[in-house]
């Protein structure tokens, strides 16, 4: 089921990341609060997101090339269709705080769980709103917090810090925007990377257009790399899913 579940495009504007006088500087505010504050201001702030992304999905040696439709309704719901070879549609998924659904096409099978199914294959610490804030390009609210270590160098920041029992790394380029977040937790063998890269303007926001995703969990490895051909924000959208029939449970 991992290994499926895992189209004229809009022509990208490839944007250069420099602090913009309308986005307050972290460093120039003397406390941490208000550094803080000025890089949850920084992030992308939306009510719906769609987007599609070419995606090479490798599980565990494991690698298919897909295209991703992915839908957001902030704090709601992630719906994602995967379609392959031919644009012919092999997967769907729908994902929301509490539940996961996913439909296989190819086997007419489905699975249905609770949402920490994922952490078999992300880490404990993975939360719904973690996966909005992967797909998004933003900071994990979660390591934004008082307790983290800030520094400085070569125009970008760096908050290192500990959340529950995991080390985290988030870097932040010149304009506040993630550049790269790290999570890992040695004694429990579980790690998470996830770098952002190729910023582009997208109905009037910055948001990067790859996304490169490596997971471990103990034996279990998984690695996503997203390149967005495809962005829009605030459009109304259809989330469709239904179940056939005809489709067994899967184990």
């Amino acid at each position: 089921m991992l290994l499926v579940f895992s189209c004229k495009s809009k022509k990208q504007i490839l944007v250069n990341r420099v602090a913009k006088d309308t986005v307050s500087n972290a460093n120039a505010v003397n406390t941490k609060t208000a550094r803080l504050a000025a890089i949850r201001a920084a992030q992308t702030n939306f009510n719906t997101f769609s987007g599609k992304a070419k995606t090479r999905l490798d599980i565990n040696g494991n690698s298919n090339d897909v295209t991703l439709n992915i839908r957001i309704q902030r704090d709601k719901k992630i719906w994602v269709s995967v379609t392959a070879i031919a644009g012919i549609e092999v997967a769907r998924a729908m994902i929301t705080p509490d539940s996961l659904l996913l439909i296989n096409k190819l086997q007419s099978v489905y699975l249905r769980k609770p949402f920490n199914y994922v952490n078999k294959y992300a880490g404990k610490q993975v939360n719904y709103k973690t996966l909005e804030s992967v797909m998004m390009g933003n900071a994990i609210p979660e390591l934004l917090t008082e307790d983290a270590e800030f520094n400085s160098a070569n125009g970008n920041i760096t908050l290192t810090g500990s959340l529950n029992e995991m080390v985290f790394k988030l870097i932040l380029g010149p304009d506040l925007k993630v550049t790269q977040t790290n999570l890992s937790n040695q004694a429990a063998g579980q790690s998470l990377q996830v770098t952002n890269s190729a910023f582009i303007q997208a109905t009037n926001r910055v948001t990067p257009s790859q996304i490169d995703i490596n997971s471990s969990v103990k034996d279990k490895k998984m690695q996503v790399n997203l390149h967005f051909i495809k962005i829009d924000f605030d459009l109304p959208l259809e989330f469709p899913f239904n179940i056939p029939s005809r489709y067994t449970p899967a184990d």
